[in-house]
């Protein structure tokens, strides 16, 4: 039995058309993520914007890295880790009840159950939270 070679064609034609919509489908992501992505990294934040939830503060071991926005993270500074919040935006981060810092957005952070920022050992001590860890606050965007 010879197989017939018009089918084997359209299955042939068929297979390279699923793989030709596959991989245009992966452009558009990449495309749709980078543009994403460079548009978070030229957007403004809103003045005013508040947001609640907990701060954490980076461990030890990061001292000396780079951060998400290609500075070395420097424990002595005053600066900070959010979600989405471009780099270069100055927050005031004030602890509930408590003191308040102004830091500067200079990198990423995961922020899960609730976390909403992750601060530098300077930006913890002056919110005087280095025992508990993690507290709640509110945060402001100034600029």
């Amino acid at each position: 039995m010879r197989a017939d070679p018009n089918r084997a064609g359209a299955a042939l034609a068929q297979r390279t058309g699923f793989v030709l919509a596959v991989a245009a489908l992966a452009g558009v992501g990449v495309a749709i993520g980078c543009a994403s992505e460079a548009s978070a990294r030229r957007r403004t934040a809103p003045v005013g914007e508040v947001q609640e939830g907990e701060a954490s503060y980076y461990a030890p071991k990061f001292n000396g890295r780079r951060t998400a926005s290609g500075e070395r993270y420097d424990p002595k500074g005053m600066t900070a880790a959010h979600k989405t919040l471009p780099f270069g935006t100055r927050i005031r981060v004030t602890r509930h009840g408590g003191p308040s810092v102004v830091v500067k957005v200079n990198d990423r952070c995961g922020c899960t159950h609730g976390r909403i920022v992750d601060l530098s050992e300077a930006a913890a001590r002056k919110l005087d939270m280095m025992h508990a860890g993690v507290v709640k606050v509110r945060l402001e965007v100034l600029r």
